[in-house]
């Protein structure tokens, strides 16, 4: 797919930042849609199915957490990538941009030739068919003691209760059960979770382990200090 094919939603509640990100974008040939706050975005988001969203944290009415979060409980919106755009850059305000289900988190003020090399990065990572690594079986549905794993859906059952994970957590989550009692490094889960090209913080794989275990249980994830994490069955 090329950059023409691609739509990216951009939402924020300044017109300037508006014209500014989108006049770039479309030089580079992407179909650029623009919303102005979460409600909005939320609509044209279900309409137009986006590759990737960018949001900005602060906006009227619905702030851009509140806005992921409900992006990422939108089926249709499964595979669409999430990023946030936005002046605030200290940790707990990532933290929580990571723990509504982004995907990436971009500091503002940014030069062009910056932000389209992320964007270009974050693109890279979009499957619409779902077959992106790790792959654990043919099947879509993988069993593991009372945890049922649907990869069609991106969807678990636990003890016979439904979630459906933002897209990170479900391929965090496919990769630790590929090989279970396999420990996996950092390295290792920030390559096939996120890619290579991808530049993200330090702290996302422990905030994405950290909601992992809050909806699946502590332990069936454990940490090896210094190293990274393994899957217990």
């Amino acid at each position: 797919m090329d950059s023409t094919n691609y739509k990216i939603l951009l939402v924020d509640d300044e017109p300037d930042i508006l014209e500014f990100v989108s006049y770039n974008l479309r030089r580079e040939n992407y179909t650029v849609l623009t919303a102005q706050n979460g409600q909005e975005a939320l609509k044209i988001a279900q309409a137009e199915l986006p590759e990737l969203i960018i949001l900005d944290v602060m906006m009227p009415e619905m702030d851009g957490i509140e806005t992921c979060e409900e992006l990422k409980r939108i089926p249709s919106l499964k595979n669409s990538i999430v990023a946030f755009l936005t002046a605030r850059g200290e940790d707990y305000s990532q933290i929580a941009g990571f723990d509504a289900g982004a995907d990436d988190y971009i500091n503002k003020p940014i030069k062009p030739k910056v932000l389209i090399s992320r964007v270009k990065a974050l693109l890279k990572r979009y499957h619409p068919d779902n077959s992106a690594e790790p792959v654990v079986s043919n099947s879509e549905i993988i069993t593991i003691g009372d945890l049922v794993i649907d990869r069609e859906r991106y969807n678990i059952h636990l003890a016979g209760e439904e979630m459906i994970l933002p897209k990170k957590e479900f391929e965090l989550l496919l990769l630790l059960v590929s090989k279970p009692e396999k420990v996996f490094t950092r390295d290792e889960i920030y390559s096939a979770v996120w890619g290579d090209n991808i530049i993200v913080g330090d702290r996302t794989i422990d905030v994405h382990i950290r909601k992992l275990r809050e909806k699946i249980g502590q332990d069936h994830i454990r940490t090896i200090k210094g190293v990274g994490y393994k899957f217990v069955v």
